[in-house]
């Protein structure tokens, strides 16, 4: 939209993790030389750790353009596997063949023998596994058997994990030292400073093929003041802000400009001290907490900007969605104008128009125009997209909106929202018009495919055993206003924050209750239910359950 006006041949600030893009910081020229240390003769295994947003995605992505023709390179983006599931991937990556029926020592067994044979031919083999701080203590266990794998001389395998802090404290329990002590080289990337901060968006800008000065000086300070430093805040900030520039036909962007942009796309007041830790919540996530976990203290300072940090989403949803009259058919005509109504909607127009309507439901506005793009812009308020092949009854278990995938009769594809289910009809959204429909009528239509919006505490998709978080101590406090005690933790359990035994076996009767995977892992499908269990007001939902008695 703005990329014309400025004279850009790209826009500059996407969060997509693209390598052209990589500024290499001093931090980022550190980070980089740990991770090429690991695939070197001698290396074995790295941790690579960083807040979110600090771009160690992008590094990583630039760190596989360096890699030499001699290295093979298995990349997992996706740690939510089993043990099994994970040495599949492996030989998925490294393409050797396998069958499903085979065991784990057998799919051990056969990539020991790859790597073996690729060793003798002078080549070397990397393990890189991306958000790490998701992978489970029996997958963190399995990964410690494979740097088993070598020679008298040489390790087969070498491992690089790269994910968010907590994958530091995980490693740091005493039930996985053994891989702690595998570990041959650590890096904590830091935000950008000041200077770097002003630098990284001046080379962004000349990436995207201009020279010229578009930030004041007062301006950059201002990015790096509402920023900290983190590259990801800084991209989404600079966006609007030229996003606003434009609209306003200026050629420049001052300090004002940011920050108005600034309070539009985070989830805090302009102006004050940047927080490190907090700068994902949205205001949506933060009456979820405050509502189900009955901590007052724990949120006084920010409770009273709710409100206030909700207007601009809030506003926005009202007025994009205000005056819609819904088209409500039954009978014989539905699967008629069903199809008729799939027929007129443009396949990108009905995507973008889905998630502009599900994203409203959180209060949250979609700040990018391209649909495969809309997940990616939401996660700054601590809102992820889950993308997944189910059914109805997957669905009814979930209790939020969602977006349906369609196919038309053509074979071209359309999305809908759902927006209830009850008893065997389905609300629709389809572009513009509503329409209650029967399952039946719809099944033609739906394989089975949807994309969920869910809220997740600091940004965590997995809370495991043995940890020691504040994640922790919200799910106690959470599981606490469930059952209605007051639990006092044991002197063991760090003041709520350790994820002892005990809070265990709550998690799995949670989970029973619920027809989950009880394992005491809390993972997305238990984190959606316990935001789901207090009735909160805030998270939109399918179907309204019936509160309890008193």
């Amino acid at each position: 939209m703005y990329t014309a006006f400025f004279g850009l041949s790209e826009p500059p600030f996407s969060i997509a993790p693209d390598p052209r893009f990589l500024f290499m910081s001093k931090r980022h020229r550190e980070a980089l030389a740990h991770l090429l240390y690991g695939i070197q003769e001698g290396g074995g295994f790295v941790q690579l750790t960083g807040e979110v947003g600090t771009g160690k995605t992008t590094l990583c992505r630039g760190f596989l353009e360096q890699v030499p023709e001699n290295v093979d390179v298995a990349l997992i983006l996706n740690p939510r596997v089993s043990e099994k599931g994970l040495v599949s991937s492996i030989c998925d990556e490294l393409r050797i063949d396998y069958s499903p029926q085979q065991t784990l020592k057998e799919l051990v067994d056969g990539l020991n023998a790859h790597l073996l044979k690729c060793h003798a031919e002078g080549s070397r083999s990397v393990l890189i596994i991306d958000e790490a701080q998701n992978l489970s203590s029996g997958v963190l266990e399995q990964i410690r058997l494979l740097t088993n794998l070598e020679t008298n001389r040489d390790k087969l395998l070498r491992i690089v994990l790269i994910g968010q802090p907590e994958l530091g404290t995980m490693l740091a329990h005493k039930g996985l030292r053994q891989l702690q002590q595998r570990i041959t080289a650590r890096y904590h990337l830091q935000p950008l400073g000041k200077e770097e901060t002003r630098e990284y968006i001046k080379y962004r800008l000349a990436v995207a093929g201009i020279k010229r000065a578009l930030f004041t000086p007062l301006a950059l300070n201002r990015v790096y003041r509402y920023s900290g430093g983190i590259p990801r805040l800084v991209n989404i900030i600079c966006d609007r802000a030229l996003l606003g520039a434009y609209t306003k036909e200026s050629w420049t962007i001052g300090p004002r400009v940011v920050t108005r942009a600034a309070k539009e796309v985070l989830a805090k007041e302009p102006g004050k001290h940047f927080n490190l830790r907090r700068w994902g919540y949205s205001a949506a996530l933060i009456a979820t907490f405050a509502a189900g976990i009955g901590v007052a203290g724990l949120f006084a300072n920010v409770r009273g900007s709710v409100s206030q940090s909700l207007q601009g989403g809030l506003v926005w949803a009202q007025e994009k969605w205000q005056g819609w009259t819904p088209h409500i058919v039954s009978g014989q005509e539905t699967r008629k104008d069903l199809s008729w109504m799939l027929s007129q909607n443009v396949e990108n127009e009905g995507k973008l128009e889905a998630f502009d309507y599900l994203l409203s439901l959180w209060g949250i506005a979609r700040h990018v125009n391209d649909p495969n793009r809309a997940c990616e812009s939401i996660q700054t308020s601590r809102l992820y997209c889950l993308t997944e092949k189910g059914s109805w009854q997957n669905l009814r278990r979930y209790n939020r909106p969602v977006i349906l995938k369609l196919a038309t009769t053509s074979g071209t594809q359309r999305y809908a929202v759902l927006q209830s289910l009850i008893g065997d009809e389905a609300k629709l959204l389809i572009g513009k018009n509503t329409q209650t429909v029967a399952l039946k009528t719809l099944e033609p239509y739906w394989l089975g495919e949807f994309i969920l919006v869910w809220s997740s505490p600091a940004g965590v998709e997995q809370i495991v055993p043995g940890t020691y978080s504040d994640e922790v101590l919200w799910l106690r406090r959470r599981l606490n206003g469930l059952d209605e005690r007051n639990d006092e933790p044991d002197s063991n359990a760090d003041d709520g924050r350790y994820f002892d035994n005990a809070l265990k076996l709550r998690v799995i009767s949670f989970q029973k209750g619920r027809s989950l995977r009880d394992d005491g892992v809390v993972d997305i499908e238990t984190l959606i239910h316990l935001n789901t269990a207090l009735h909160s007001p805030v998270i939109p939902v399918l179907t309204k359950l019936k509160m309890r008695n008193g």
